[in-house]
C-alpha cells in the first residue's frame, strides 16, 4: 500500500487523487446519528463555523494563524486538500499524523459503515474524535460545499459564524440561483450567534438578515481592511477575507478570549494558504497558481491581474476545468483580447475539452489551445525565445494544482 492511499475496514478509500464529490449525498441525519454513536465528541467545545462560496479557506487560515500565535489550542477542519487528506485535520498549524488518521479511520469505520457516511462526513467524524482526544479548546469548522445539510453543522455548539463571499457554485446540489444558494448557506446561522460577513449581493444580504432575525443572531457587516495591514496571503480580496477573520477573532471575547489588535496584525502577516494566488516556480521559472473554480473566483482573479506589470499584453492561462463547473462563466471572466488559454485535463476528473467548449463558445476559437498536461504546455512555452511576462497562470481547479504539488512539478 502506498503512502498516498489506504483502505478502511468499511471499504473507504482515502486516496490523494480522489475527491469526495463522487459519493456526494447531502443530508445531516447520518452525521447526527454517527456523532451520537461516537459519544458526541467535542460537544462542549465552541466552534467558529465558516461558510460561503469563496474565501472560506483564507478566512480559516487568517484565524488559525492568530490563534496559533497566541497559543489557543484549536482544532481546524478545511477542504479540499491539495496533496493529502491529512491536510484537512489540523491542530493549529500541525496536520494530524498519517498514522493517527489511519488508526482513527479504522476504529471508526464500523460507525461510518453503519450510518453510510460519505468520505467528507467520515473525515469530519475523524476530526471531531481526534480533537476530543487531544483536548482542543476551540474549533474552526469550514463547511464543505453547503450549509444546511453540511456535515459540519452536526456540531451544535457554533456561537460564531463567518461568511466568505456567496456566489454561484455547486448548483447541482445547492440550487440554481443566488437566493436558493444563500438560503442553504444562511441555514448554518445558529440561535443567538454572532455572524461576521463582508459585503454580499443584495439578494444574499436580505436572506442573511431575515435568517438572523429569526435566529435572534447579531450580524456584523465588515469593510475590507485598510492598506496598512500586512497580510501573508496575496490579492486584494484578502483584505476582505482578513476583515471577516478580524471580526471573528474580536468576537471571541464573548466566549472568554481577548486577543489584541497587535496580535491580530502579527498573525495575519504570517498567514499561509497554498494554492491561492501563489507565486511558485517550474524549473526555476515563475508561475502563478490560483484555485479559482467558479465565475465569482475567476472574476476576482481577473481583477487581480489589472495590477500586474505588462498584463495588457496578454496572459497565458493554463486551465483545467471539471465538467460540473460553469466553464462558460469562468472563461468569460478570465479571457481578454490578447490572452491565450491552454486547456488541460484535471487528473482523474471529467474535464472540459477544447471541442466541447467551442461547441458552446465558438467566439473563443482563436484563444484556446489544448494539451495533454500542464508540463506539455510549460515545455512548449520554455522553447520560445523568452518566458511570458506576466508569468503563466495555472487555474480552474485546486485538484489540478494539488496534483502538480503532489508530483513535485511545482514547489509548494
Amino acid at each position: 500500500m502506498s503512502d498516498e492511499t489506504f483502505i478502511t475496514k468499511s471499504n473507504f478509500v482515502f486516496e490523494t487523487k480522489s475527491t469526495e464529490y463522487k459519493d456526494m449525498n447531502l443530508g445531516i441525519d447520518r452525521m447526527l446519528s454517527a456523532i451520537n454513536a461516537m459519544g458526541e465528541p467535542c460537544k462542549k467545545t465552541p466552534a467558529i463555523h465558516i461558510a460561503g462560496t469563496n474565501g472560506k479557506g483564507s478566512i480559516a487560515a487568517f484565524i488559525n494563524s492568530v490563534l496559533s500565535l497566541v497559543n489557543i489550542k484549536t482544532g481546524v477542519t478545511t477542504s479540499p486538500h491539495l496533496v493529502d487528506w491529512v491536510e484537512r485535520i489540523c491542530i493549529n498549524k500541525t496536520h494530524i499524523p498519517k498514522e493517527e488518521f489511519q488508526s482513527l479511520s479504522l476504529a471508526l469505520s464500523p460507525i461510518a459503515e453503519k450510518y453510510r457516511l460519505t468520505p467528507f462526513e467520515f473525515v469530519i467524524a475523524i476530526a471531531l474524535k481526534y480533537f476530543t482526544l487531544k483536548e482542543v479548546e476551540l474549533l474552526i469548522l469550514e463547511v464543505g460545499l453547503g450549509g444546511r445539510l453540511d456535515a459540519t453543522t452536526a456540531h451544535k455548539y457554533r456561537p460564531i459564524i463567518a461568511f466568505g463571499a456567496i456566489g454561484l457554485d455547486h448548483c447541482e446540489y445547492l440550487g440554481d440561483n443566488l437566493e436558493k444558494i444563500a438560503t442553504e448557506k444562511a441555514a448554518v446561522i445558529t440561535s443567538k450567534s454572532v455572524v461576521i460577513t463582508a459585503a454580499q449581493h443584495n439578494i444574499v444580504k436580505r436572506v442573511f438578515e431575515e435568517t438572523a432575525l429569526k435566529q435572534q443572531a447579531v450580524i456584523h457587516w465588515v469593510d475590507p481592511l485598510p492598506s496598512d495591514w500586512e497580510l501573508g496571503l496575496s490579492g486584494a480580496i484578502q483584505k476582505e477575507n482578513a476583515a471577516v477573520a478580524k471580526g471573528v477573532i474580536e468576537s471571541l471575547k464573548n466566549i472568554g478570549w481577548f486577543i489584541s489588535k497587535e496580535q491580530i496584525r502579527e498573525g495575519f502577516s504570517i498567514a499561509k494558504w497554498p494554492g491561492r494566488l501563489q507565486a511558485t516556480k517550474w524549473k526555476g521559472l515563475p508561475i502563478v497558481v490560483d484555485g479559482a473554480h467558479n465565475p465569482h473566483a475567476a472574476n476576482q482573479l481577473s481583477i487581480e491581474r489589472d495590477a500586474w506589470t505588462d498584463q495588457e499584453n496578454g496572459i497565458i492561462w493554463i486551465l483545467g476545468i471539471q465538467k460540473r463547473k460553469d466553464m462558460i462563466g469562468i472563461l468569460q471572466k478570465l479571457i481578454r483580447e490578447k490572452d491565450l488559454a491552454w486547456l488541460v485535463p484535471v487528473p482523474d476528473q471529467k474535464s472540459w475539452s477544447k471541442d466541447q467548449i467551442l461547441s458552446f463558445c465558438p467566439e473563443f476559437k482563436d484563444k484556446i489551445k489544448e494539451a495533454l498536461s500542464v508540463e506539455d504546455v510549460l515545455s512548449a512555452l520554455k522553447k520560445q525565445h523568452r518566458w511570458p511576462s506576466p508569468p503563466p497562470v495555472i487555474t480552474g481547479s485546486l485538484y489540478l494544482i494539488g496534483d502538480l504539488f503532489r508530483r513535485k512539478i511545482l514547489t509548494i
